[in-house]
C-alpha cells in the first residue's frame, strides 16, 4: 500500500491524453488547473501499435510515443513540485527505452525523478511459438498490478507497454487503497472510472450526440475521476474549463468500444449491467454499485501485421448521368490496367443533388481502392493509368488528388494467450525486477442472458422522425468489428427502444450491415442497447475498409435514420 494522496479516502486521478496525437498542452493544463494526485495518459490504440511497430523497424531505440517525451520535458518539474505521480502507457513497444529516455530528460533538467516501467507484454519473439505466426507486433494486454508495484516502490513516473486502457487508473487506485487481487467489486468500480476518463475529452462533451445542449464546447477540459476506497467514484473536471460532465456525457464514454454486459480484463471482469450513475452536482457524476467477477484465464493479444500496399484514386462526377459516368470510368480503368491488383474496390458516394446551386453540390465521388502485396501493382502502374482517363472518359472527368505511389497498410487481429505464459514484470526505480503473478482465480467468460424486457410502451400516434430525436449513440472500432451503443433518457422511451431496436431493425436501418452478423446486448440500468457489427471494418482500422475506418460516425448515421416514434415520447 502506498499513499498517493493526502486524503486516505479519495484519490484524484486526472487524464491528459486519449490517443497518440491528442492535445499536446493538456499535461500542463491539468497540472496547473487544480488539485490532482495522479495524472494519466492513454496513447495506445490498435493503429498506434502499427505506427510504433514501423518506427521500431526503422530505429530499434524507438517504439514509444515521442510526444510524451516532449510533455515530460515541459512538465516534469511541475509534477514533482505538486507531488503528482504520472502513469502512462506511452511506452508502447519499448517501455524500457522510454524509461531510459525519461531518466536522461530528468538529468538534463537537474531533477531527481524516480522512473519505473512495466514490461512483459511484448510477445513478438515468441509469436510463432504461441501460434501467432509472424506479425509486426504482438502485445498482450496486461493489467494494473505491475503499475501498483512501481508506485508502491515510490515511482514518480511509471510508463508501460500494452496494458488495458483502464489499468493506468486502476493501478494507482489499487496502490493507494491497498486493494487485494480478489477485491473484484472495488477493482471493477475503478475499471469503470478508468474507462470513462481514458479517452480524455470524450467524457466532457467531445463526440457527444446532443452537443448542441452544451453551453461551452469550445475547448473541453480533460476529465478527473475521484476514486473512493470502495471503488465508487465521481467523474468531474477542473473548474473554469470547457465542456461538461453530465449523466449523458459519462454514459456516452461508457458505451464506447464495449461488447457485452461482461467487460473482460486481466484483473477483473466488470459487470457493465450493474453500473449506477447519478448526478452529484454541476459537472459531477457519481458511479457506484459496480460488481466485479474473476477475470478470464487468458489475456487478449493485439496482433498487428503489414498486410501489403494500398492506393486509391477518386473521380469527381458532376451533373447528369452519374451512374452511367461511374460505370464508364470503372469499365475503362479495369480494362486499361496492365496488371490487375489482388483487390479492387469501387464506391460511389452520391453526394450530388438535383438542380444544384453550386458545382460541388452537383457532384458525386467515385472512389477506387486497390490493395496488393506487391507495391508496384498499386503504385504508379495504377494511379497513372487512372489519370490517363482524364481526356478519354466521361464529360467533366477530374480527380480529387494527383497520382501517387501506394503506401503500406496494416492488418489487426486479436489473439489470446494463457495469462501464466506472459512474464508481466515491474521494473522499479532502482532497477529491481519484480515478477507479477497471473491472477490465481479465473472464470471463463460467458455471455449474460438478455434480461426480461419491460412491458412495451403504448404506441398511439407516431411520427416518422430521425431516431436521434430521442436517442443518443456512440460508436467505435474493435478490430474488424464495430460497436454502436444507443441509449435514451426516460423509462418510457426505454420501454419503446428495447422492443423496437432489434438486430433485424439495425440491419434495416444500416443496409451496410445487412449481410453481417449483428449481436445485441441489453443494459437496462443505463437504458442502453449495445450492438456489435462483425466484420464491417474489414481487417481493422489500418486496413481502411470504409471511408470511416474507426466507425466513429456509425452511431451518428444510425441516429439520422428515420423511424416511427410515438409522439408522446418526442416531448
Amino acid at each position: 500500500m502506498s499513499m498517493l494522496a493526502a486524503d486516505p479516502d479519495v484519490l484524484r486521478i486526472g487524464n491528459c491524453s486519449g490517443f497518440y496525437g491528442d492535445r499536446l498542452g493538456a499535461m500542463r493544463e491539468m497540472l496547473e488547473g487544480g488539485d490532482l494526485d495522479v495524472l494519466t495518459g492513454d496513447y495506445l490504440a490498435e493503429l498506434t501499435m502499427l505506427i510504433l511497430g514501423r518506427d521500431r523497424m526503422k530505429d530499434p531505440s524507438l517504439g514509444y510515443a515521442k510526444t510524451f517525451v516532449k510533455q515530460i520535458e515541459d512538465c516534469l518539474g511541475l509534477a514533482l513540485e505538486r507531488n503528482v505521480r504520472i502513469v502512462s502507457n506511452a511506452g508502447g513497444l519499448n517501455p524500457a527505452g522510454l524509461a531510459e529516455k525519461l531518466r536522461k530528460v530528468a538529468a538534463d533538467l537537474g531533477l531527481d525523478a524516480k522512473i519505473a516501467h512495466v514490461e512483459g507484454d511484448d510477445l513478438l519473439a515468441r509469436a510463432n511459438e504461441l501460434g501467432f505466426g509472424s506479425p509486426l507486433a504482438a502485445n498482450a494486454y496486461l493489467g494494473a498490478w505491475g503499475i501498483a508495484e512501481c508506485l508502491n516502490a515510490g515511482a514518480d513516473v511509471v510508463v508501460t507497454g500494452r496494458v488495458t486502457d483502464a489499468s493506468v487508473i486502476v493501478g494507482p487506485a489499487a496502490a493507494h487503497f491497498g486493494w487485494d487481487r480478489t477485491d473484484y467489486d472495488r477493482l471493477a468500480g475503478a475499471v469503470v472510472a478508468g474507462h470513462v476518463i481514458e479517452c480524455g475529452t470524450q467524457a466532457t462533451g467531445g463526440n457527444y450526440a446532443f452537443f448542441t445542449e452544451l453551453a461551452d464546447l469550445g475547448r473541453p477540459g480533460f476529465p478527473i475521476a475521484e476514486i473512493r476506497a470502495d471503488g465508487s467514484s465521481v467523474i468531474t473536471k477542473h473548474a473554469r474549463t470547457g465542456g461538461a460532465v453530465t449523466l449523458d456525457t459519462v454514459e456516452a464514454q461508457l458505451m464506447y468500444e464495449i461488447q457485452g454486459a461482461r467487460y473482460a480484463g486481466p484483473d477483473v471482469t466488470t459487470r457493465l449491467d450493474t453500473i449506477r450513475l447519478d448526478q452529484d452536482g454541476p459537472d459531477r457524476v457519481s458511479i457506484s454499485a459496480v460488481t466485479g467477477e474473476a477475470p478470464p484465464p487468458q489475456l487478449k493479444v493485439s496482433l498487428n501485421t503489414l498486410g501489403g500496399f494500398r492506393n486509391e484514386m477518386e473521380f469527381i462526377l458532376t451533373g447528369l448521368d452519374i451512374e452511367a459516368k461511374a460505370e464508364l470510368a470503372q469499365r475503362q480503368l479495369e480494362s486499361w490496367l496492365p496488371i490487375e491488383p489482388a483487390e479492387m474496390t469501387w464506391t460511389l458516394a452520391r453526394l450530388d443533388r438535383s438542380d444544384a446551386e453550386t458545382e460541388e453540390q452537383a457532384s458525386a465521388l467515385l472512389r477506387c481502392v486497390v490493395r496488393d502485396p506487391d507495391p508496384k501493382k498499386v503504385g504508379r502502374a495504377f494511379s497513372n493509368v487512372a489519370v490517363e482517363l482524364a481526356l478519354a472518359s466521361y464529360p467533366g472527368c477530374s480527380f480529387t488528388s494527383m497520382p501517387g505511389d501506394g503506401s503500406p497498410y496494416g492488418v489487426f487481429r486479436p489473439g489470446f494467450v494463457d495469462a501464466a505464459e506472459v512474464a508481466h514484470t515491474a521494473v522499479l526505480p532502482d532497477g529491481t525486477r519484480v515478477a507479477i503473478a497471473a491472477a490465481s482465480d479465473s472464470t471463463e467468460l460467458v455471455a449474460v442472458a438478455e434480461p426480461t424486457a419491460p412491458e412495451p410502451a403504448p404506441t398511439g400516434e407516431t411520427r416518422r422522425v430521425p431516431l436521434g430525436a430521442i436517442a443518443l449513440a456512440r460508436s467505435g472500432d474493435k478490430g474488424g468489428d464495430a460497436n454502436i451503443g444507443v441509449w435514451v433518457r426516460t423509462d418510457e422511451q426505454w420501454r419503446w427502444l428495447v422492443h423496437t431496436l432489434t438486430e433485424a431493425r439495425i440491419k434495416e436501418l444500416l443496409p451496410e450491415a445487412a449481410s453481417l452478423t449483428v449481436t445485441r446486448h441489453v443494459l437496462p440500468n443505463l437504458r442502453a442497447l449495445n450492438f456489435i457489427i462483425e466484420g464491417i471494418l474489414g481487417q481493422g482500422v489500418a486496413y481502411r475498409a470504409r471511408f470511416d475506418p474507426q466507425a466513429k460516425g456509425l452511431g451518428e448515421w444510425l441516429r439520422s435514420r428515420h423511424i416511427d416514434i410515438p409522439v408522446e415520447l418526442l416531448s
